[in-house]
């Protein structure tokens, strides 16, 4: 059963992130309205971790979206970010229809 709220669409954008006074880079694997899962990172932060992700999608301008670390995998780490940001729900539209169909993995 899938328990997440909103539906995770894919993606392989090149981001990077900071958390802490560090810089890392990594995959952004899916994004949906309430988080975001990165793969490949070259930092994996501890859960509840504040990190800013800052993405460039063209042509769309530049975003930079603020959550914190929700879970961390073997290659990378989720965020869960403020479900009601507009700014997210735009970036969330623009790569939607980048990347096509939404995920429906279990997760």
């Amino acid at each position: 059963m899938n328990q997440r709220r909103d539906l995770r669409f894919p993606s392989d954008l090149l981001t990077v992130f900071s958390v802490e006074e560090r810089e890392g880079s990594g995959v952004l694997a899916e994004i949906s309205y309430c988080g975001a899962r990165l793969q490949e990172t070259s930092l994996r932060p501890q859960v509840g971790s504040l990190v800013t992700l800052h993405l460039v999608i063209q042509p769309v301008r530049p975003f930079s979206i603020q959550g914190h670390v929700a879970r961390r995998t073997d290659d990378g780490f989720a965020i869960h970010t403020d479900i009601f940001d507009p700014e997210i729900r735009r970036l969330v539209d623009d790569v939607s229809a980048i990347v096509g169909a939404p995920s429906v993995l279990a997760g």
